[in-house]
Formats: C-alpha cells, structure tokens, sequence
C-alpha cells in the first residue's frame, strides 16, 4: 500500500464517520436488524485473498454504519452510554496510527496518560499524588484495580502476604454494598477470591444512600463473628436512580474502623461539575479510591475508564512485577503503568481523553453536564404532572427512574400487572425506533429508567419519549 492509497481511503473513512455522525438525528434511534442483514455479518466467510481498501470500506458504510446502538442519538436515554466527542473519535484515528503498548517508556503516549489522570482526578476534585492512578478499559476493571489494593493493605494488617500465600487459611474479608451497587463490584470480589457471600447488602434510607448506622451494626456484627471487615462501597450516582451517597459520614466511619472507601463513580462522579448537585458530593475527596469511566458522561468514546488512588504505594504492592526483559533503568521513581494494573500490553487511551477535555475545558464540560441535570429534572417535573406515569425517586443526577401507571376507572392498579407492564414497555420503545430507554428493578418494582448523557438533547426529546412510552403501553393493553 502506498502512502497515496492510505490517504485516499483516510478521507473516506473520514466522510463516512462525519455523515454517519450527521445523520444520527433524523433516523431512528435504533431498529432491530433484519435478517439478510445479519446474515452478512455473521456468516461472513474467511477471505482467503485480501480486498483492497475501498472495497472494505464500502461495506463498512453499506453493513455496518446503518446498524447502530443508539447511543449517539439525542433521544438515547438507555443504560449509561453516551454519544462519542468528536475530538475523541479523531484522536482515535491518531492514537491507532501510533499503536504504542502504553505500560511504560518515554513516549508521549505514557507522559500524556500521566497527565490526563490528574486531569481527571482535578475535575472531580480527588487528591493526586503522582502515580495516583491510570487509565483501564472501564469502572470494571477499575473496581477490580481498586479493591486489589483494599484487598491486600486489609491482609498485610492481618499478617498475610496475599501474593505470596494467597487468602486460603486467613479469616474471610468482609465489604459492604447496598442493593443499588454496580455489579461489576460484586464480579471483582469473586475474581479476587473474597466471595460474594461476604459483600454484605446494608439498607439505604428513603433517599437511596447507604445508611451510615445500619453499616455501623453490619461491621460490629462480623467482628463479633471473628470475620475482617476491610471495604466500604459507596456511589457517586447509583446505575438504577442516580442517588450519591454521603460521603462524610461513611468516610468517618471508614477512618475509625480502618476501612478502605471506595467510590464507584464510573457514571455519576463527574456530576460534581455542575453547581446545582456539587454539593452532594461533598466527602468525595476523602475517598480512599475511585473509579470513573471518561468514556460515559464526558464522551470518550469507549473503552476508557480511571482508577484513582489516595496511595499509589498501595496499588504498586498489589501489581508491580518487572521481569527482567522489561528493566527499565530510565523509568525514574513511579515506574511503569503496569506495575499499578493488570494490563501489560495498554492501549494508547490517552489521546481521546485528552483531545475531548482539552476540547471542551472544565468550563465547557461542566455546562454540558449542567445541561443533562436540568434536562433529567424537567423529565422529572413532567413525569410528576402527568396522572399517567408515577416518579419513583428523586432525580439526584441526570437519571430518572419512573413508570407507566395507566388510569383505571375501575377500581386501583394492580400491582402485579404493573410490574407486567413496566417489564414489556423499554422493548416495546425500543422497537418503535422514535426513543430508547431501559428498564431495572428498584425497591421490588419494575421501573422504567431514562439516563440523559446527551448534551444536544433537547426539552421536545423529552416529550418525545413520554408519548412512546405512553403509545406503548397503549399497544400492550389494548
């Protein structure tokens, strides 16, 4: 291939991604995919000869592009996935062109991951020691980074060498959680051998945050019981409601009971951008780590979540192993980035960060973020004023967990054919191509929930969706 052939093929990539990006908007918002065009993808043959690249990027705009999550879409309101920036989906194209293994070296790509963490960590206002943090694929494997650390400063406390010895023959390490906890957090503890039997399920208040006296009795009662209480998970935006925890009071506690605080804030903690909710952030600083995904409410495309740490000392214990054919005698005092992680071989995720921040700045994302909040609370407010639909929890962040309760003339609603109802309507949305929402469980109910990421949703977006929802549940009784 000559350097002429990859830059023709560049522009067109480039054209395809632009008009992919424009026409998001007046399409659906995402449709099921019929079957010859399933087909194309999934019974594709092994080439035995190569196609040049115009070919294969005709195929990428005819089988591909037309097919999309959703997610870039202005009434996507499912999961917690946001549209891409567009300095981040550039950057992308650059940071391949490199292809660097970002574990370590002086290259740009690991100076510039040094500098996108603390970044980070200034935009939600963690502490930053250097070394305090690195780049991961998402708040899942961040999690994992995280209560790694947690895991073996609560054993070294108890005179075991997990990495030598293991945790067979030392007393069961106990964490707590609520029922809104990620799940990501309860698959680290099983793959870091605590067990999901020993991640207790402490009772939050009507708010949604994890009750600080509940979690007092839970940690007395295993002491009591000879187990180590060790790890205290809280939420900077729960997947289900949006609630933040107080983190204060669990903070003192953790402080007096020597307990390492986690905060999962892979969707929520970036929410402390917008004046109007900042202050339900208070304590988060205190955290003794924190995990958060750039790639959900700022928009780095995926995959790139961040684990940051009070100590980076701590991580270090738990990862760091140099073999010999990866000395490095010029890596200066903080080493590698693979000593502080799992990964050896990195993917330069650098870049994207750093183009859609320095992109946007502080002052572009906070009003970004500021928008989708207020968004999420007018959703609220019309959600309230309507006698149709019901809303299950005050709007904290930019989620809002509600359902449909038709009227019935009859007599009350029952219960039961709600939840039947509320279970069918995200699918039953989805299909109709006009908005897509998703759907979970709170408190034994089946709600409907709508998580606004998108800053170029508008208040007609909003509208938009309550009449799917409501045209919806007119098909399904009907």
């Amino acid at each position: 291939m000559t350097s002429d052939d990859f830059r023709a093929a560049a522009h067109t990539a480039a054209d395809l991604a632009a008009d992919h990006l424009a026409g998001l908007a007046a399409g659906p918002v995402w449709q099921p995919m019929d079957d010859a065009a399933r087909r194309t993808l999934l019974d594709a043959p092994l080439p035995a000869a190569g196609r040049p690249l115009d070919e294969l990027l005709a195929s990428v705009g005819r089988d591909v592009l037309p097919y999309p999550m959703g997610n870039g879409h202005p009434r996507f309101f499912g999961w917690v996935n946001s549209a891409p920036a567009p300095a981040g989906v550039l950057a992308t194209l650059a940071a391949a062109a490199m292809n660097p293994s970002s574990a370590g070296g002086d290259h740009a790509d690991v100076h510039l991951e040094r500098a996108v963490v603390r970044w980070i960590a200034e935009l939600v206002g963690f502490p930053h020691p250097p070394g305090g943090g690195l780049l991961t694929s998402g708040t899942s494997m961040a999690t994992i980074v995280c209560l790694s650390a947690a895991r073996n400063r609560a054993a070294r406390d108890a005179g075991w060498d997990v990495r030598e010895d293991g945790l067979a023959g030392m007393p069961p390490l106990v964490g707590y959680v609520t029922g809104e906890t990620h799940s990501c957090v309860r698959k680290a503890a099983e793959l870091l051998g605590l067990g999901s039997k020993h991640l207790r399920v402490v009772a939050t208040g009507p708010d949604g945050r994890l009750d600080p006296a509940e979690l007092r009795t839970a940690i007395a009662r295993d002491r009591a019981a000879g187990l180590l209480p060790f790890l205290v998970v809280a939420s900077a935006g729960t997947v289900g409601t949006g609630a933040v925890d107080a983190f204060d009071p669990l903070a003192d506690l953790c402080a007096e009971e020597r307990l390492w605080l986690h905060v999962d804030g892979a969707y929520g903690a970036f929410g402390v951008l917008d004046p109007e909710i900042a202050h339900r952030y208070a304590g988060l600083a205190r955290a003794d780590s924190l995990a958060l995904d750039p790639h959900k409410w700022l928009g780095v495309p995926v995959d790139c979540g961040c684990a940051l740490v009070r100590d980076p000392a701590e991580l270090r214990a738990a990862f760091s192993l140099v073999p010999s054919y990866l000395r490095d005698e010029a890596a200066g005092e903080l080493g590698w980035f693979s000593e502080y992680g799992t990964e050896q071989t990195r993917p330069f995720r650098a870049l994207k960060v750093w183009a859609t921040i320095a992109h946007r700045g502080r002052d572009g994302l906070a009003a970004d973020i500021a928008r989708t909040t207020a968004l999420a609370r007018r959703l609220g407010e019309l959600v309230t004023a309507d006698p149709e639909l019901e809303l299950l929890a005050e709007v904290q962040t930019s989620i809002v967990a509600f359902r449909l309760r038709p009227a019935d003339p009859t007599g009350p609603a029952d219960e039961a054919a709600l939840d039947a109802l509320n279970r069918e309507l995200p699918a039953a949305v989805q299909r109709r191509g006009r908005a897509f929402l998703t759907g979970a469980r709170l408190d034994g109910r089946e709600i409907l929930r709508a998580c606004l990421l998108n800053p170029a949703t508008t208040e007609e977006d909003l509208a938009v969706l309550l009449a799917e929802v409501k045209a919806a549940g007119a098909e399904h009784t009907g």
